[in-house]
């Protein structure tokens, strides 16, 4: 296994085989996991510890579907300041921290600062409950924004293959 990024906490191959099979299912039992991984439950159960208290896996939660909750408008949304090195950044940094139809806010490099994902239930909602308030922000030059028409992929589950040639669960 290649471990020359993870020398602060050595993989093994169960390891991974569980990280894997979590991503997939996360309500699955240690038993189930233990099954597909060919480690015992309580083997299982202290692994996911350990790389949980390592940070490795952040947290628990569960993927709702945004359509079958009225969002049904996705945007991505390119924010450029006015200015840098200024605590616009910061400012405008806070405040979209605060929007709650704000699902990520990436800062960038390239023609834009931020690059946003936003949902929204329909085009009225998204125009007047994000995308109006962003361009009133202190600092925020230009908000330009993509509507998506279709998804065509969408994941949460990182690649593992970096860590090495192991076969997951």
């Amino acid at each position: 296994m290649n471990m020359k990024n993870y020398d602060y906490l050595p993989l093994d191959k169960y390891d991974i085989r569980i990280l894997a099979a979590m991503q997939k299912d996360n309500t699955r039992t240690h038993q189930t996991l233990g099954e597909a991984v060919h480690l015992s439950s309580s083997q299982v159960g202290r692994r996911i510890q350990r790389l949980q208290e390592a940070g490795l896996i952040a947290k628990h939660v569960a993927l709702l579907n945004p359509s079958l909750l009225g969002l049904n408008v996705t945007a991505i949304s390119y924010v450029t300041l006015a200015r840098h090195g200024t605590r616009e950044g910061d400012q405008f940094e806070e405040s979209v921290a605060h929007i709650p139809a704000v699902l990520e806010c990436l800062a960038v490099t390239g023609e834009c600062d931020y690059i946003l994902k936003i949902v929204a239930s329909d085009l009225t909602a998204l125009a007047e409950s994000v995308l109006k308030p962003l361009t009133h922000m202190a600092g925020v030059a230009s908000v330009r924004s993509n509507i998506v028409l279709k998804r065509i992929k969408s994941s949460t589950e990182l690649p593992l293959d970096n860590l090495g040639n192991v076969a997951y669960a």
